[in-house]
């Protein structure tokens, strides 16, 4: 189921998903592996017809139909500030905070890379508590972020549809590189 049955979703039921599953699917996966356990993944719902209409403007013309109906579509993104809550997360480096207080750009490439690896759990989280996952890269991010973080804290990076398959959800599978093309040993 997560690995080779797992496809991208692209059509889903009315079921709703509801925010206690995807904290149950947060739960399954906030041990992922990041730097510092900064832990820089925050996960955004849409779900009203007003919010994902928001939403809509910025999301790609072929994704827009799916993202319509999916039942909820979370943005994943990276906290930009995600430095702040590092005293709870390595209480034992209180210094750690302030050495990535003033390098803005080497925070921000931080955030994206470990909020990318907490990225991948996320949708194997998704797809073990029983649900579809369709992620997506198809959008404005830029429209998006200043629609829905307009504080400039977070940076959007991937949005994923959530919800049970519907029959015509999966397209069929296409081929993948053998272990002799993508892995080289020196």
């Amino acid at each position: 189921m997560l690995f080779h049955e797992a496809h991208t979703a692209r059509a889903f039921t009315d079921e709703p998903v509801t925010d206690e599953q995807v904290a149950a699917v947060y739960d399954l996966i906030k041990l992922a592996p990041t730097a510092f356990n900064s832990s820089p993944l925050r996960i955004t719902l849409v779900r009203s017809p007003e919010a994902k209409q928001r939403l809509l403007r910025h999301v790609a013309s072929g994704n827009q139909r799916q993202t319509a109906e999916a039942p909820v579509t979370a943005i994943l993104a990276a906290d930009l500030y995600f430095h702040e809550k590092l005293p709870t997360l390595v209480p034992a480096k209180p210094a750690l905070r302030d050495s990535f207080e003033g390098d803005v750009e080497g925070r921000a490439a931080s955030a994206k890379l470990n909020a990318t690896l907490q990225i991948g759990y996320f949708l194997l989280g998704v797809r073990a508590a029983g649900f579809a996952a369709g992620p997506m890269s198809g959008f404005d991010a830029a429209g998006l972020d200043k629609e829905f973080f307009g504080d400039g804290r977070q940076r959007s990076l991937v949005l994923v549809n959530i919800g049970r398959p519907a029959d015509s959800a999966f397209a069929p599978r296409q081929p993948r590189l053998s272990a002799d093309e993508a892995v080289t040993s020196l």
